[in-house]
């Protein structure tokens, strides 16, 4: 679907909405929702991924914190009662995602299975029922780095395009623009939970003035999965305790997460900023010298960090370094 962007949007989110369990038919419960109202091309339809968990049957009964571990690749941090983690969708999310809330005693709701492939099957289905090309988004809540609060972002998304690309573009004034790519179906998460609200009992929304986003019938574009950044490549994998933790250890499973190596230079500064250490990048290598064990000790742990090792067979009282894998 194309069309040009307009200078507004409309979001409506309509209630009535039934308690949603396994199986049932989202898209038609939308329509039948949206009444007189209906849908157009180019329209923009979002679902909360808790109904669309309930409608695959992602209810599980049982204890909170074992559903957590369950849905957890790895934890990225912990701070009291709270932990990040790693999810197998590549997601970076409190809990794993799981929720305790507005559902069942005792039981819990998961994440969908593969949120990109529910959105594609909701699509499919609206396109059944009304002939409209529209876009889905499965959405939910996350927090931010750096950010208090949280806010609602897209982890599932089918026939639009999650990401605008502005890179070599010119601004107003002429300048190029480099690394401007708006996350514009987080953006419209966002949005759309304002007029959902929390407690609002009401799990659909549909976004109306963005059909340049569109994509033709047929064509569900990359998905929410193209938002999320590949290990190594998130400077914020592990929370700021963990990192330190996991250094020291040295495991070299862990070595990944801490991004592909450093440029020698850079990390011979940084080795330089250590006590007792003095460090030099050379053609292959970083060599350095250290003042006793513990300066040893400590640029070990930092060349480890920053993606680098020990050379077998360096002379005495001096370390060579190489990358543990490519640089690039």
């Amino acid at each position: 679907m194309t069309g040009s962007m307009t200078s507004g949007i409309t979001i409506w989110a309509p209630d009535g909405a039934p308690e949603i369990s396994d199986s049932d038919d989202l898209a038609a419960v939308l329509v039948g929702l949206l009444g007189d109202d209906g849908l157009l091309d180019g329209d923009i339809v979002a679902v909360t991924s808790k109904v669309v968990a309930k409608a695959e049957g992602r209810v599980r009964a049982g204890d909170k914190d074992a559903a957590v571990d369950d849905e957890t690749v790895r934890v990225v941090a912990r701070r009291g009662a709270t932990t990040i983690v790693r999810t197998r969708h590549g997601l970076t999310m409190a809990a794993a995602g799981v929720d305790a809330s507005n559902v069942a005693s005792g039981h819990v709701v998961l994440l969908p299975t593969d949120p990109d492939a529910s959105a594609s099957a909701v699509r499919r289905r609206l396109h059944e029922l009304t002939g409209r090309v529209v876009g889905v988004l499965v959405t939910d809540t996350a927090g931010r780095a750096w950010r208090e609060g949280q806010s609602d972002i897209a982890i599932g998304a089918a026939g639009i395009r999650v990401i605008e690309d502005f890179s070599g573009r010119a601004d107003p004034h002429g300048n190029l623009l480099v690394v401007t790519a708006p996350a514009v179906a987080d953006e419209i998460a966002g949005a759309v939970e304002l007029a959902q609200g929390k407690l609002g009992r009401r799990p659909f929304a549909v976004v109306r003035g963005r059909a340049d986003l569109v994509l033709p019938a047929g064509d569900d574009g990359t998905g929410a999965a193209a938002l999320v950044r590949a290990e190594g490549a998130d400077m914020f994998g592990l929370g700021s305790r963990e990192a330190v933790v996991r250094a020291l250890v040295g495991d070299p499973d862990d070595v990944d997460l801490y991004g592909r190596p450093a440029p020698a230079e850079e990390l011979a500064a940084v080795l330089r900023e250590l006590p007792g250490v003095e460090s030099a990048p050379r053609e292959d290598t970083v060599r350095v010298t250290t003042a006793d064990a513990r300066a040893a000790w400590a640029a070990g742990v930092a060349a480890y960090a920053h993606g680098w090792e020990p050379v077998p067979g360096a002379p005495d009282g001096v370390v060579d370094l190489r990358p543990s894998r490519p640089l690039t």
